[in-house]
């Protein structure tokens, strides 16, 4: 059993939320939603929201204590462009960063197969 989930243009930086997807990586169904329940982050939420997601994919018959965070990783999304105005007439770039978060989802022994391929 192998389940994915990804999530687009999140409007976070990719740098924050790749802070949360280290805490989960690796970490059962059921602790990795602890973790991310009382964490203080706001990529958090998102973050739980894949989770979830990638737990619907799955199915109905999935035993949450024996299936585990394989993969999850963020990309970089497009970044959007804006000006602030400065002093002497000139402007700043403000760069507004959005993010791709990708999870796959399975059983113990298939993240040990899938790391030696």
């Amino acid at each position: 059993m192998e389940a994915n989930a990804i999530a687009k243009f999140i409007h976070m930086s990719p740098r924050k939320v790749r802070l949360v997807a280290s805490l989960v990586r690796d970490l059962s169904i059921v602790e990795a939603r602890k973790q991310l329940a009382f964490s203080k982050k706001a990529a958090a939420k998102p973050v739980l929201k894949v989770v979830n997601s990638a737990v619907a994919n799955a199915g109905e018959n999935v035993d949450l204590e024996n299936t585990y965070v394989i993969e999850i990783f963020v990309d970089e999304g497009p970044t959007i462009k804006r000006h602030m105005p400065r002093a002497h007439g000139r402007s700043a770039a403000i760069r507004k960063r959005t993010s791709h978060i990708s999870v796959k989802i399975g059983d113990k022994e298939e993240k040990i197969v899938t790391q030696e391929k």
